[in-house]
């Protein structure tokens, strides 16, 4: 068994499917990034990211985040998540970066947003969540 973190080792399938790459994760900051290669399934009628796969993303992220800033101990179970989409999303490697806002024993804040290769701003969502136990509970 690897002694690196888990969030840097295993992903999940629908973050397998979503074409996710672990990058980093700032302690000082409790701040995820991720790229996201979209599989061409992805793509709408528009020839870009279709938009309820654009909040699997932001999900993803902030879910990353949340996993990274409690040693591999906790998952957000989301009450609610709320995006706003700025730019449409390619159909090209893009950057995530998720971040704890605030956790708590019941509720965190979490907040994600999506990044194209210029670094541009293509979308961004908050979520209010339950910190659940990572099922297993392999650390």
């Amino acid at each position: 068994m690897s002694d690196a973190p888990i969030f840097t080792r295993r992903r999940s399938p629908s973050a397998e499917l979503m074409g996710s790459e672990f990058v980093s994760f700032d302690e000082e900051t409790a701040t995820a990034t991720v790229r996201y290669t979209p599989p061409p399934s992805f793509a709408s009628p528009r020839g870009a990211v279709q938009g309820g796969l654009i909040g699997g993303f932001l999900d993803e992220v902030m879910g990353t985040a949340l996993l990274a800033a409690s040693d591999g101990e906790l998952l957000p179970l989301n009450l609610d998540m709320n995006m706003t989409f700025v730019r449409m999303v390619p159909m090209e490697t893009i950057t995530a970066k998720g971040r704890v806002i605030r956790v708590g024993r019941r509720v965190a804040f979490l907040e994600g947003e999506l990044f194209d290769k210029d670094g541009n701003l293509l979308a961004r969502a908050t979520s209010t969540a339950m910190p659940t136990s990572v099922p297993g509970g392999e650390t």
